[in-house]
């Protein structure tokens, strides 16, 4: 990597690190460019020539803390890993790289909250995270015929849904302290009902 490119990469990380700031304290409505630009000690000009506008900024946020943690598992040659071990790399990767490093829940909880006044975060979530999610497992899933999933699109939503409804469940709405259900419980059933050790 280029000098150049190693100052484009750090001034990148530097914009994303002062806009995440910005949108956990501010929310997505009171957030502005101006307001990013002095918290990341940076031009508005320097902003606007790394993302095209605020979605684009909360959009790459959102890719860096959930979707390109998972690259490196679908990168695997199909064949190089057994289906029950891919999926328990996935919700490891999913719990202990995204869910607990402090980010995901709160930006998890803006796209939510906000939602409503800004559709276009509820669809921004969808396409970045949902769509491109479901499409990698159930890419694997086709290259896998011995698990006989007639619909792998909804066998990848089964799955991740069920890991985000924990998430919402018990780490947005408190469930933790009533609802007595560890995420290795629901990741364990969900192996079982998609690997079905029976066979």
């Amino acid at each position: 990597m280029s000098v150049t490119s190693d100052r484009q990469t750090a001034k990148r990380d530097q914009i994303l690190k002062g806009a995440m700031n910005v949108f956990l304290r501010s929310g997505y409505a009171g957030t502005s460019m101006d307001r990013v630009a002095a918290e990341a000690g940076v031009s508005k000009q320097t902003i606007y020539s790394h993302f095209q506008d605020k979605e684009g900024l909360f959009r790459s946020l959102i890719e860096g803390e959930t979707l390109s943690r998972f690259e490196a598992v679908f990168h695997l040659d199909h064949q190089q890993i057994d289906p029950e071990t891919l999926l328990r790399r996935l919700a490891e990767i999913y719990f202990t790289q995204v869910v607990d490093n402090g980010y995901y829940v709160p930006l998890l909880r803006i796209v939510i909250a906000e939602s409503e006044r800004f559709p276009e975060l509820a669809e921004l979530f969808i396409q970045t995270v949902a769509q491109r999610g479901k499409r990698l497992l159930s890419e694997y899933f086709r290259h896998h015929p011995e698990l006989n999933i007639r619909d792998p699109e909804a066998i990848a939503q089964i799955f991740f849904g069920s890991m985000v409804s924990w998430v919402i469940l018990q780490k947005m709405l408190g469930g933790e302290n009533s609802i007595d259900l560890s995420r290795d419980r629901v990741v364990n059933q969900l192996i079982d009902l998609i690997v079905d050790r029976s066979r």
